[in-house]
């Protein structure tokens, strides 16, 4: 397919910001660059968007050819056009995110990737390009919808206690909660089932299990509410 425009214009790319939870760690997927410019330099994911696919198709191509890292919801975060962001050419890059369980998705590295890796999402190395402020902004953002959603649909177990759920919260915010706050605040909302199950085989005092009450909170959604036990 051939295209004519009057005008120059910029190069569109995307770049994959993708958080994990780490046995209480949130850490974050990067890329070694195998190729110029930032040769070596660690990275976001991402790359060209193809003339033939859409932004979400670009994005999910680019994780999985990069990171081996496939089938999992990316949710559009923001769109990056400093003019001098990257060094061959004027490049805008629309970014997405993403908050995933480590042990379900296993990474190799491949395409222009020299190496994959999972690091300290509060420890990270020199990032090339503008990654640093396309990093800051997801985890803003990830920060915020602790507030209006329940991320433990996604990464705890189907039945879990109450100190997993407010160590989650803990480890996404990068600060320690009051216990009893948090646990009066997450009960007193009314979107946990109690399992009647306690915990088994371990070492200290077993911990009564909850579950989310899924029905409940997607009927929420559609009127909208807060989730902030904070």
């Amino acid at each position: 397919m051939a295209f004519t425009y009057k005008y120059a214009r910029p190069a569109l790319t995307v770049d994959c910001v993708v958080f994990g939870l780490d046995e209480g760690e949130l850490k974050i997927l990067l890329i070694q660059r195998k190729l110029d410019p930032f040769k070596g330099q660690w990275a976001l994911p991402g790359g060209f968007v193809e003339m033939d696919e859409t932004l979400d198709e670009a994005a999910r191509r680019e994780l999985e050819e990069e990171t081996g890292v496939k089938d999992l919801f990316l949710e559009q975060l923001y769109t990056f056009s400093g003019v001098d962001r990257d060094p061959r050419e004027r490049v805008v890059s629309v970014a997405y995110y993403a908050l995933v369980n480590l042990d379900e998705h296993p990474t190799t590295a491949a395409s222009d990737a020299e190496q994959v890796g999972w690091f300290s999402a509060f420890d990270l190395p020199a990032l090339a390009f503008d990654h640093a402020e396309v990093y800051a902004t997801a985890l803003k953002r990830l920060q915020g919808k602790l507030r209006y959603e329940p991320l433990g649909f996604e990464l705890l177990p189907q039945k879990f206690t109450l100190s997993q759920l407010q160590q989650l919260y803990e480890t996404v915010l990068n600060q320690a909660l009051d216990k009893r706050n948090f646990r009066k605040k997450i009960l007193k909302m009314d979107l946990l089932l109690d399992t009647g199950e306690k915990q088994q085989n371990v070492s200290h005092r077993a911990a009564q299990l909850y579950q989310f009450d899924e029905a409940k909170y997607q009927a929420l959604k559609q009127t909208g509410f807060i989730f902030e036990p904070l």
